[in-house]
């Protein structure tokens, strides 16, 4: 006879006891949901992993260092039973029974009487998989089901289009260094629920062909300016599509608050009153190093690394830059928007006691498919930028971490 399919449920197991028996890996992956659900957790084993060990000590769980005992599971409203003893899992599985606990066992579960789903989050919504005997229960297979749903979820692909969640107002989203991978889940979801995307030239511009048809993409770089400043003109679009009532992303290189001039944005919807949405992005001063092999700080090379902006050169008047300072740190220096003043920083930096020896690497296009890495010293890297031909967007990465790893090779078309 066909075995009946497990009753789907969601429990609420704030204030009440939940018993888990073993302190391994199982429960290491369980303990986390059940501390988020609120419950009143009490762990039975002798042992547990470090992690396991650092939620009793911050409180969490209540942890009894021993074996399972008959009574554990009086007053229970759930247990997990996770040992290594089968015959003490056994024992505690008829406990359960006795007291009407839904139990979960990790080493039998078709002796069980209930059964943890693979389960994933997107905004508010909890996905819950469940494969039937038929299907063996192999959790490989539900797992994979579940993060489809939830990849689904995040990206918009699953939301019919007259089901699309709209958030008017505007969200000033970062969406990383170039590589559309890199762009944060938030932001790809807040993208695929946009009516009005204004892009940056540095954005990840691959994610702007797959939006529908009937999003408005407006390229930052190519505002009419009029009589504002490009950054008004920026500003002044966001406000006008929003107060239309529209869903609007901006849609930043890197993080919209490393010079990327998201303040700016924010405080000019503020002023307007339009709600707005920051959502961080990762940012191209760490990234883009470490996808040309650069670690930004290594064990006895760099305690520390200091990110400035070099679009203003060293000697002009409106630079807020400490240089000589700089120069004296021992740390990596990274340095963003500065292809075309790196030979005056380059000088600068040696003229205040930077070896001239120290390793330099520029990165340019980092993170896509034509990142290439320049390497050169303070004293060659002004002839070698214009040999080589580097443009912006680079990164430059000045320090002995340069010399650190082993040459990243470039990726592939």
């Amino acid at each position: 006879m066909a075995e009946n399919p497990a009753y789907p449920v969601g429990l609420r197991l704030t204030g009440r006891k939940v018993v888990v028996l073993g302190g391994g890996q199982v429960a290491q992956r369980r303990l986390p949901a059940l501390i988020a659900a609120g419950a009143d957790i009490v762990l039975v084993s002798p042992s547990a992993t470090p992690s396991v060990e650092a939620m009793a000590d911050a409180g969490e769980i209540t942890w009894a260092r021993r074996p399972y005992q008959e009574g554990d599971l009086e007053d229970a409203w759930y247990a997990l039973i996770a040992t290594g003893d089968t015959e003490a899992n056994t024992r505690a599985s008829a406990e359960a029974e006795r007291h009407r606990v839904w139990c979960v066992r990790s080493d039998d579960a078709d002796a069980a009487t209930a059964w943890t789903p693979a389960t994933g989050h997107s905004e508010g919504v909890t996905v819950a998989v469940l494969t039937t005997k038929a299907k063996g229960r192999d959790p490989r297979h539900t797992a994979a089901i579940r993060d489809a749903v939830v990849e689904g979820l995040r990206d918009g692909t699953l939301v019919a289009p007259h089901h699309r969640t709209r958030t008017p107002g505007v969200a000033l989203v970062g969406g990383g260094p170039g590589d559309p991978d890199l762009i944060t889940v938030r932001g790809r979801r807040l993208l695929a629920e946009a009516d009005v995307v204004i892009a940056d030239r540095l954005g990840p511009r691959d994610l702007l062909a797959e939006l529908p048809p009937h999003v408005e993409v407006i390229d930052a770089a190519k505002i009419p300016y009029g009589r504002f400043m490009a950054q008004e003109a920026i500003n002044n679009a966001l406000i006008e599509h929003a107060k239309q009532g529209k869903s609007v992303v901006r849609l930043k290189g890197g993080d919209p608050y490393v010079f990327g001039r998201g303040m700016e944005e924010l405080h000019a919807l503020a002023e307007a009153g339009i709600p707005c949405t920051v959502v961080p992005g990762i940012s191209s001063s760490i990234s883009v190093p470490g996808a040309a092999g650069i670690p930004v700080t290594h064990r006895g090379v760099a305690h520390e690394f200091t990110v400035v902006s070099g679009h203003v050169a060293p000697d002009d008047e409106r630079s807020l830059v400490d240089w000589p300072s700089l120069a004296k740190l021992t740390g990596t220096l990274v340095i963003l928007m500065g292809v075309d003043k790196i030979g005056r920083i380059a000088e600068t930096l040696v003229a205040h006691g930077k070896s001239p020896d120290t390793p330099v690497a520029l990165v340019q296009e980092g993170t896509t498919a034509a990142q290439r890495r320049v390497d050169a010293t303070l004293a060659t890297v002004g002839e070698v930028v214009v040999a080589e031909d580097v443009k912006p967007p680079a990164v430059i990465v000045v320090g002995e971490v340069v010399a650190v790893g082993p040459r990243m090779s470039e990726p592939s078309e």
